[in-house]
């Protein structure tokens, strides 16, 4: 595993915990990445990250939400749940932007490893279509942040 794929790893570790307890102090989450990654440049990149899906959270859930469909955010495994939202901070908001196809599969094989039998496959096709959604709003308006899309009522929860 590569320095940046453990960074990655511990990021969702990261937010994973974030989900089960938000009041969690800063200095512990970066006594987390510095005890599990030993690398300052991987410590950096993972809390970037972590830092960069937590800042961008509100605009990431409803991306996740319109690519999904007849789920309900709330209703995913929390390991779906958060490899949907590194994947997609990465696709949309990262700068600089990860590589579509390296997010993707970065975030396929945490869905490997954390998720069940299921999750690749819904990760890959829920991030899929969060990519391509954005790469169409981007030729669309080059240079410009794209709007968050709508997201449609869940069907099945």
């Amino acid at each position: 595993m590569t320095r940046r794929s453990r960074a990655r790893e511990v990021a969702l570790q990261l937010l994973f915990q974030r989900d089960a307890n938000p009041t969690v102090p800063r200095p512990v989450i970066e006594r987390f990445a510095r005890d599990r990654l030993g690398s300052p440049d991987a410590e950096t990149f993972c809390l970037s990250l972590y830092d960069g899906v937590v800042r961008h959270l509100a605009d990431i859930d409803p991306r996740i939400t319109a690519a999904s469909e007849n789920w309900k955010l709330h209703r995913m495994a929390a390991s779906d749940r958060n490899v949907l939202r590194l994947g997609t901070y990465e696709i949309v908001f990262a700068q600089p932007p990860t590589p579509a196809p390296v997010a993707l599969d970065e975030a396929i094989e945490l869905a490997r490893r954390y998720g069940t039998k299921d999750s690749p496959g819904f990760v890959n096709g829920v991030l899929d279509k969060v990519y391509h959604t954005h790469d169409e709003q981007q030729k669309q308006a080059p240079g410009l942040q794209a709007p968050v899309p709508n997201p449609q009522p869940a069907a099945a929860e």
